[in-house]
């Protein structure tokens, strides 16, 4: 099985950074950059340059790809389907969706001593750490919704 491709969105694309995150796919977003600095981004880091961008997109030739659209649905199938991307090589909800970061599990104590509240520590047996930005993590209603579309993104 081939490696997932790993990303790099411009700084048009931050919804579907975090989407691509979210989906498990390793995405960087810098935010806003010059066109020579992504495009040297991308090739010195082996990635796919996301683009909205028909110029960008053309002078990253085989590092890039245009997206067609401006829907974040519609994009998020779009990438899938352009990079054969299944739903075997995904691992939803395994990087920090801020800093891209592989995220850590962690015990209760150890949510408790970083700051997440006492009740949501009782309610819940499982925890994450981004050792990047230091987020915390656990799976609560934000979690479920976004399980939710992914289910969703599935269907289509």
């Amino acid at each position: 099985m081939a490696a997932a491709p790993r990303f790099l969105c411009d700084h048009m694309l931050g919804s579907l950074a975090r989407w691509l995150r979210f989906l498990g796919y390793d995405t960087l977003y810098p935010g806003a950059m010059d066109d020579t600095g992504i495009l040297r981004l991308a090739r010195d880091d082996g990635r796919v340059l996301l683009t909205r961008d028909k110029e960008l997109a053309s002078r990253a030739a085989g590092l890039g790809h245009l997206v067609q659209s401006d829907v974040l649905d519609e994009q998020l199938a779009e990438i899938r389907k352009a990079f054969d991307l299944d739903r075997s090589g995904e691992r939803p909800l395994s990087r920090c969706s801020l800093c891209n970061a592989v995220l850590v599990a962690i015990g209760k104590g150890e949510a408790e001593k970083a700051g997440v509240p006492a009740p949501i520590v009782q309610r819940h047996t499982r925890f994450w750490r981004c050792p990047g930005c230091g987020q915390l993590y656990w799976p609560g209603s934000h979690y479920e919704r976004i399980m939710g579309k992914i289910g969703e993104l599935d269907k289509k």
